[in-house]
Formats: C-alpha cells, sequence, structure tokens
C-alpha cells in the first residue's frame, strides 16, 4: 500500500498529493492547497489557518468542546461568556453545532441577522455579547438543518470570515460534540487558542473525553482543562451533596493528562429554567471563576 502511495509524493503516512509533490517524489510541505493535508504526518494545522474578515480585532478564541452530545457543553460556553462580560471583556460566542444549535435559545435570542456589503452583522445579547448561529439564519428555529458535513464545516468557517465580530478579547466556540468534519474544520481554520472539555462524572464519558482531549494533542491546540457538568445535586433541605450519576471520574481523567480540573457544575434546576427562558445572563454562582481566570491567563 505505502509503495503506491508513495508516487503520489506521501512518505508513508497516507497523505499527499501528485500536485504537492516536488519531481523527484518527495512532498513539498505545502499543506494548504494539499487535499491529503489532515491525514499527513506532516501536516502543520496551523498551515489552513483564515484570516478573519478585516474588520474584526479577535485577540483570542476559545473552543468549547465535548466528547459526546448532552453533557452541557453549550451550557458551559453560555455561563463562560457571560462571566468574562461581567469582567469587562468583549466577548462573542460562535455557535458551531450546526445541527443542534443551542446558543440563541439560551440568551432569548429569537431575530434574524442581517448583512451589509461588509459582512454579516452578529445579534447581541442584552449584555452586549455578540453572537452567530445557524438559528439566526433560518426561516423558523425549529427547521432542521439537513446538510452533509462539507457543507456544515464550510457554514462554521464563514461563521469566522465573513461575519464582523469587530473588536472581541475573547470569542467562545460552541463546539458540536465528537471528533468529525466540524470540530476538525475549526482547529484547522481557526486560531484556536485553548480548549475547555466539558464531561459528566460517568466512565463512558471519560472514555470519550480522552479522545477529545488527544484531539486537541494532535492538532496542536492547548487544553486549558475540564469543566464536569451534573457533578452531584446540593439537597435543598439538608445541604448534602449527592452524586447522582456517581463518583466522579474527571479528577483520574485531569491527572492523567496533567490538565487542572477547571470546575465541577451541579444539576441545577435553576440553570436549566434560565436556559429555557432565554435568561442565562442572570445566573448567579460563582461556579467557573477558576475558569475565567484560566482563560485570562492563556
Amino acid at each position: 500500500m505505502f509503495d503506491n502511495l508513495k508516487k503520489f509524493g506521501c512518505d508513508g503516512c497516507g497523505g499527499g498529493s501528485a500536485e504537492n509533490s516536488t519531481p523527484e517524489g518527495g512532498c513539498t510541505h505545502d499543506c494548504g492547497s494539499c487535499p491529503s493535508a489532515s491525514g499527513c504526518g506532516s501536516f502543520d494545522p496551523k498551515s489552513l489557518i483564515e484570516k478573519t474578515n478585516e474588520h474584526n480585532n479577535i485577540k483570542k478564541v476559545i473552543a468549547i468542546v465535548s466528547g459526546k452530545g448532552g453533557v452541557g457543553k453549550s451550557l458551559v460556553t453560555s455561563m463562560m461568556s457571560v462571566t468574562m462580560r461581567r469582567r469587562g471583556f468583549n466577548v462573542g460566542v460562535m455557535d458551531a453545532d450546526v445541527t443542534g444549535p443551542s446558543i440563541p435559545k439560551a440568551f432569548g435570542i429569537t431575530e434574524n441577522a442581517s448583512a451589509v456589503e461588509e459582512g454579516i452583522l452578529p445579534l447581541n445579547t442584552s449584555t452586549g455579547i455578540a453572537t452567530m448561529s445557524v438559528n439566526n439564519l433560518l426561516d423558523d428555529d425549529t427547521d432542521p438543518v439537513l446538510w452533509r458535513g462539507p457543507v456544515i464545516a464550510g457554514l462554521v468557517k464563514q461563521f469566522w470570515t465573513d461575519v464582523l465580530w469587530g473588536d472581541i478579547d475573547y470569542l467562545f466556540v460552541d463546539m458540536p460534540p465528537g471528533t468529525g468534519d466540524v470540530p476538525l474544520t475549526v482547529f484547522q481554520s481557526l486560531p484556536v487558542d485553548g480548549i475547555i472539555v466539558v464531561t459528566s462524572p460517568q466512565d463512558l464519558v471519560s472514555m470519550v473525553v480522552t479522545k477529545a482531549i488527544k484531539m486537541a494533542e494532535m492538532m496542536d491546540v492547548p487544553v486549558i482543562g475540564l469543566v464536569e457538568n451534573y457533578s452531584y445535586f446540593k439537597c435543598p433541605d439538608c445541604g448534602s451533596e449527592i452524586s447522582i450519576f456517581g463518583d466522579s471520574k474527571v479528577d483520574e481523567v485531569a491527572e492523567s493528562f496533567d490538565i487542572p480540573v477547571l470546575a465541577k457544575l451541579p444539576i441545577d434546576p435553576k440553570l436549566a429554567a434560565k436556559c429555557d427562558a432565554g435568561a442565562i445572563e442572570t445566573f448567579e454562582g460563582n461556579w467557573l471563576d477558576d475558569a475565567a481566570d484560566k482563560v485570562q491567563n492563556v
């Protein structure tokens, strides 16, 4: 197999193409134009970084990721953006979870996005957080997005290149779960400064979190730390903390990768109610303060 690949300029790593080969059959290392770049051992992810709109000044890009769905990734994204906004920073939220967008609902945004000659205008929340989601482009926010992976990935890339984010200190990217097309596109196309991995206490989630961390390492993206959601429920009568989903495994996973646990979020009906009401900007609690400190030091 490797002998056949070598005629296309591959060194046996699975990548390379005729267009990116030297006359001697070696790789030119021009990853930006190589269709097999992501499968190549000499691939440099930073070579595919897209330029954002010329009117933007985005200082830091922080992606919120998870190995599987349903662990509260969008909740953490929303709460992190609110926390940083409360600290006086200019904040944006890019909803890259195109088939399961949650950001507009959490912030109570129902308007459609509009555009000017220079690009697409983001929608601002009540406290001035700039947001962009596919739900702001649909006629009805309950319409499903029946697109294949490359089309979805292209839209996410446009959120970076075409949206007029303006002057942003921290752009949080709410990623879809897993390690598929869109996470790969974000890591390749955006200058991600670090990721926060969201998990829950179960053993299964620890396994898929490990996959997410390893993907970040392969893409040369720093892992800021872990946030465990659904960590416990605090009894309103006696104040005891009950581990409904079993004993936490997040400390073990964090130690194995030498990364910090940034927060352990409780099961709190009040948080869920605020998301449902589009009022996440009014949440009360300091669970993510340590995470915000880490983000500021990225």
